[in-house]
């Protein structure tokens, strides 16, 4: 996996419209960038203890964001990776489930495929703020997806 690509919040995930559930995808894109983390820290059997806590912690922490969004949750993180520029957080409390969102793009750049933005995404739900970091890419309709 690429350092740069640090998969998140299945936030970007969700707005591509796969068929698993909110929860599912945010935990198995937490859990993944968990495991990254945690390959980055010592080595030996201390590196695999890191990495498989790191896996869990991710794993935790990007099924709970998953599982609180919901459209209104999608179409702003699109309108955020869309017009907000680099360093600019937008933030908007979801009125039915209670879960604040900021969202944050922190660079901007071309692939061979077209722009892409690294983004940093917090969410306060009940009261503890989850921040995870993630990549999205536009996409030929005009939608942002998140590159593994």
């Amino acid at each position: 996996m690429n350092g740069k690509i640090l998969i998140s919040l299945s936030l970007i995930l969700l707005l591509s419209g796969c068929n698993a559930t909110k929860q599912d995808v945010g935990t198995v894109v937490g859990a993944g960038t968990g495991a990254y983390v945690g390959s980055q820290i010592g080595g030996g059997t201390g590196q695999l203890a890191a990495v498989a806590i790191g896996a869990l912690l991710g794993g935790y922490l990007g099924g709970s964001i998953g599982q609180q969004m919901d459209e209104l949750d999608r179409y702003k993180t699109q309108q955020v990776l869309e017009t907000s520029p680099t360093g600019a957080t937008s933030s908007w409390n979801n009125p039915d489930t209670g879960v604040a969102y900021n969202v944050t793009p922190t660079n901007t750049y071309e692939s061979a495929s077209g722009p892409c933005r690294d983004y940093t995404t917090e969410a306060v739900i009940e009261g503890r703020a989850e921040v995870v970091h993630g990549t999205a890419c536009r996409q030929s309709d005009g939608t942002w997806q998140a590159m593994n």
